[in-house]
């Protein structure tokens, strides 16, 4: 199935993903995982995302940071956005300076906020045997902080009150996980 034009659609992404808080209000890891059936029945497949941040890079765009998916409510930046093996995996700033970027901060800190979500249109799907949709190309439109997250499991892993304890234990972690990856 290929689509042409529609509506927005919505993904979150599973805490083991990683996304970490440091600094209070910067704010990176997985935005998607590959492989992963979500309450949709939707997964991503790898690679889905290429040509979308291709386009962007060439056109001088970005992935918008949003609040709740509220295109009236940017929040921040997203300052690297890129697929890996595991994923789709940002790195970006929330905007203490913008009234809603203040919010996001201190409902992160306090736990109240901790979900992603990403705003997409699917260009390419088709269904397997089982009824799965396969996703194999998206345009990316978004990366939201949300409140309820579509897999239960989708939450913010660290907040920065607690991070700057832990931070040399996390680099270590992503280090590891950045050999593995690299084969090293």
């Amino acid at each position: 199935m290929t689509s042409e034009w529609g509506a927005p659609e919505r993904k979150f992404v599973r805490p083991e993903a990683g996304l970490t808080v440091t600094d209070g209000h910067v704010v990176a890891g997985y935005a998607s995982l590959f492989g992963v059936k979500d309450q949709g029945g939707d997964v991503v497949r790898k690679g889905a995302y290429a040509a979308s941040l291709k386009r962007l890079a060439a056109g001088g765009g970005r992935v918008k940071m949003l609040w709740q998916h509220d295109p009236a409510q940017p929040i921040g930046v997203w300052d690297e956005v890129r697929e890996d093996a595991t994923g789709l995996w940002v790195k970006g700033r929330i905007l203490t300076d913008v009234a809603k970027g203040r919010e996001a901060v201190a409902l992160l800190a306090a736990g109240a906020i901790d979900g992603l979500s990403i705003g997409y249109r699917t260009v390419k799907a088709e269904r397997d045997a089982k009824g799965v949709r396969q996703l194999s190309e998206l345009e990316l439109w978004e990366v939201s902080l949300v409140t309820f997250p579509m897999l239960p499991e989708a939450r913010v892993s660290a907040k920065a009150d607690t991070f700057s304890e832990d931070w040399r234990d996390v680099a270590a972690a992503f280090e590891a996980a950045r050999r593995d990856l690299a084969g090293t």
